[in-house]
């Protein structure tokens, strides 16, 4: 019997992604707590790959991974200590595999040959580590720590889902089927009073699957905001600062299309506070500030939304600068209130960086960040105080999958509107109902 092959390549995609973002996640980490048993799992994700890789025949995959499955098992069996230089050059790999993964699903698998040069850094780093004395001990005790559930919220459109959500839509289901049965039969034979009874019933249960269906939806945004502790680390060697990247929340849960909607703005934030937030090291010493800077990204739920905030201890947004870029468009800055200036961050073009840089200018892009958060009907707001700090706040709807609505008549046309519209709801006289003009 012949293969499918389009969907093994399917799931070769989706297991190869879930294991590159594993190991990416765990390099960055290794860097500050190094453990033995999560450079092994690294380990193993590449050997898995490279197995993965030469079964679909797939040259440039498996010659990267079979010499970063080298270097990795040198590091493990020597157990040697993890350097900042060893990290560079596996993340350098990680990324590589991830392009020519993305380069076998659009049918276009770059020739192995184009692979020499970083197989050749790797081949190097292996011998390296070979030539070195391994010491008696490298690794601190591991200590346990209560750990988030590997979960969803990649690319692909794809979820993982507790079975236990699926038999409860399976019983629901069930039970919504029956409901049906038991009113078609007392609509034609039993009493209205029954029949009504029965409908609450049907309605109660279609009310709770559809609520169920939308948790099936939801996924813990822990993988979104974990992308970012590379994001920091890369940035801070580029622009030779010191940063931390600090999670919070990782466990909230949203729909699985937000994910996809915050993915891009939260990048640009995050790349925003480490390039114009941040002070360099120096500049924080002579501030009275410690060196490191500080990232937080946080979720939390509030009624109906999910609120992510990212805040840093940096320089602040420059009011003085702020003001003359308002002077330059004609305002009067004079007159205007710190929550005026701070929104001038968000029309387009507005930097109040004294330098370009490649990475991004406080401002510029913000208004591309506000367009993006308004399409998935969120709001953005920022405050800031200078010398201590920016907090940029998302506020999006918990699902992009149904909005609750609010009917009215309009003479014979009946509308539905967004309860999120609605500011205020009048109740009109008795009277008044039925009369031209008249709302009911």
């Amino acid at each position: 019997m012949e293969l499918d092959r389009e969907r093994l390549l399917a799931t070769f995609a989706e297991e190869s992604g879930e294991l590159l973002t594993e190991m990416e996640e765990k390099l960055v980490s290794m860097e500050e707590h190094p453990d033995e048993e999560a450079l092994r799992a690294i380990f193993r994700g590449a050997h898995t790959v490279k197995g993965a890789a030469a079964a679909m025949g797939f040259s440039g995959m498996t010659d990267v991974s079979h010499v970063l499955e080298d270097v990795l098992e040198t590091l493990v069996e020597r157990r040697l200590p993890v350097k900042d230089e060893h990290v560079t050059v596996l993340l350098a790999a990680v990324d590589r595999l991830r392009e020519l993964l993305a380069a076998v699903l659009s049918g276009q698998e770059r020739p192995a040959q184009e692979e020499v040069e970083l197989v050749e850094r790797l081949r190097a780093c292996a011998e390296e580590l070979r030539q070195q004395e391994a010491p008696r001990k490298v690794y601190a005790p591991r200590v346990e720590e209560p750990g988030l559930e590997e979960a969803a919220g990649r690319r692909a459109r794809t979820l993982r889902v507790d079975v236990e959500k699926l038999d409860r839509i399976a019983i629901l289901t069930g039970e919504l089927a029956i409901a049906r049965t038991r009113l078609a039969q007392v609509l034609a034979t039993g009493p209205a009073e029954e029949a009504l009874e029965v409908h609450l019933e049907a309605d109660r249960l279609h009310e709770e699957l559809q609520e169920e269906v939308m948790r099936v939806r939801m996924v813990p945004v822990g993988p979104l905001f974990r992308q970012h502790l590379r994001t920091v680390r890369d940035l801070t060697r580029t622009e030779r600062k010191w940063a931390r990247l600090v999670l919070e929340g990782e466990e909230v849960e949203v729909d699985t299309a937000l994910v996809e909607g915050l993915r891009e703005p939260l990048l640009h934030l995050v790349r925003n506070a480490v390039d114009h937030g941040l002070e360099t090291p120096e500049e924080r010493k002579a501030a009275g500030k410690e060196a490191c800077g500080t990232l937080v990204l946080r979720a939390f739920h509030e009624p109906g939304s999910l609120v992510v905030e990212l805040s840093d201890d940096g320089r602040g947004l420059r009011y003085d600068r702020l003001r003359e870029k308002a002077r330059g468009l004609g305002m009067e800055p004079e007159r205007m209130t710190v929550e005026e200036l701070e929104e001038l961050v968000f029309l387009p073009g507005l930097s109040t960086a004294e330098a370009v840089t490649e990475v991004s200018g406080r401002g510029v892009g913000m208004d591309v960040v506000r367009r993006s958060v308004e399409a998935l009907r969120g709001l953005v707001t920022l405050r800031s105080q200078e010398g201590r700090g920016t907090t940029v706040t998302l506020r999006v709807p918990l699902t992009l999958a149904t909005i609750q609505g609010f009917s009215v008549g309009v003479g014979e046309e009946t509308y539905v509107l967004p309860l999120e519209s609605v500011r205020e709801c009048l109740e009109l006289p008795v009277e008044r109902t039925g009369q031209p003009g008249a709302v009911c």
